[in-house]
């Protein structure tokens, strides 16, 4: 039996049938997961803003016109329910960049090669837990999650030239 595609669910879904947004969560909430707690800075809320982006997408399913795929709709809904999160606690205090620099791999690598093991992937969450969110977003949409620049400035609601400013900008204090 073939595994219906997200666009067929996605159809089936938005008729009302649960049994297939629940196949759409299952199938993308580990990579929604992942990427909420790299935006959060690590897993306190990343479970309750998962949780909020799958229901807020529930709701919405009816408007969605399909114009992207499902998977980028429902991390676009994740960036904004973590930026809410962000905004609403305001539970982040600006870190020094020089305090940063000091702890900060090279990042030149190919950042998926880089996080290999285990050791690195953990330095490599704890230095993106250390950047404010408006430079972590970038780095990880880009550089973790694969996202081209267009599509993640996109997903972060910025023009192509604002969002590479600001990952020049985190990628640099970060090299240092």
């Amino acid at each position: 039996m073939e595994e219906e595609t997200d666009r067929a669910l996605v159809a089936r879904a938005q008729e009302g049938d649960e049994r297939a947004f629940e196949a759409l969560v299952g199938r993308h909430a580990g990579r929604v997961h992942r990427l909420v707690t790299r935006l959060l800075g690590g897993q306190n809320a990343a479970e309750d803003v998962t949780q909020e982006t799958f229901v807020r997408a529930w709701r919405a399913l009816p408007s969605f016109r399909g114009d992207a795929e499902f998977s980028t709709w429902v991390h676009r809904i994740a960036v904004n329910e973590s930026n809410r999160l962000l905004a609403r606690e305001a539970r982040r205090e600006i870190v020094l960049y020089e305090d940063v620099m000091e702890k900060a791999p090279d990042l030149a690598a190919d950042v998926p090669e880089r996080a290999e093991s285990s050791e690195r992937r953990h330095r490599l969450e704890l230095l993106l837990a250390e950047l404010p969110a408006q430079y972590r977003a970038p780095v990880v949409l880009r550089d973790v999650e694969g996202y081209s620049n267009e599509e993640a400035a996109a997903l972060l609601e910025l023009d192509v030239r604002n969002f590479k400013s600001r990952l020049h900008l985190s990628l640099i204090h970060i090299s240092e």
